[in-house]
């Protein structure tokens, strides 16, 4: 990861920053930090679960890694491997791919988590925590490590576990209950 050396006072004022590059940054305390590339696989992974759920309400509601989500904390930005957006965001995102504080949130976050035990705890804890703050509904993490896939629902202000996943089990959603995913579609061939 190479960081920029500009300091950012504001949200605000790193929205305005543009390298005419394709890279993503996350910023923290007031800096850019590069995101490397995502790996093959949760790539694939994450295009399996976008197939399903653009099936089911379009393409126009679900976003994959780009979509940047504004979060308390640090870093002050996120990029879900997949998004499900809701209606109103389809015009508010027009113009920048991200969702501030100030939106409504999205219905649905999926993270895929990469190898690496720094990574396992940021999907499982840290963004487990930024989501949750930002009153998402419901956050997944799809590990390909343990061939889960977790679901919690937003039940006050905490997340509670729908269910860990695995195997030919249905994946089962309180947001989108119509959904038919086997855990199984999503890893097999994986790697």
């Amino acid at each position: 990861m190479v960081q920029l050396t500009h300091k950012f006072q504001s949200f605000d004022e790193y929205l305005l920053y543009n390298d005419n590059s394709e890279k993503f940054y996350e910023l923290f305390n007031g800096e850019l930090i590069e995101m490397p590339p995502e790996s093959g696989v949760n790539v694939q992974i994450a295009n399996r679960i976008f197939l399903i759920f653009a099936l089911m309400l379009g393409t126009d509601r679900v976003r994959g890694q780009g979509l940047e989500l504004e979060v308390r904390g640090e870093p002050k930005n996120r990029y879900p491997d997949l998004t499900i957006i809701r209606e109103e965001h389809i015009q508010q995102l027009s113009k920048r791919n991200t969702i501030r504080l100030s939106m409504s949130p999205p219905l649905l976050v999926v993270e895929v988590v990469s190898p690496g035990e720094l990574q396992r705890e940021r999907d499982y804890i840290a963004k487990r925590i930024q989501y949750q703050d930002c009153a998402i509904p419901e956050y997944w993490i799809v590990d390909p490590e343990s061939q889960t896939i977790l679901v919690l629902e937003l039940t006050g202000n905490t997340y509670t576990e729908v269910g860990s996943f695995s195997g030919d089990e249905l994946v089962l959603s309180s947001g989108f209950k119509d959904i038919t995913l086997k855990v199984s579609e999503v890893f097999d061939l994986v790697g």
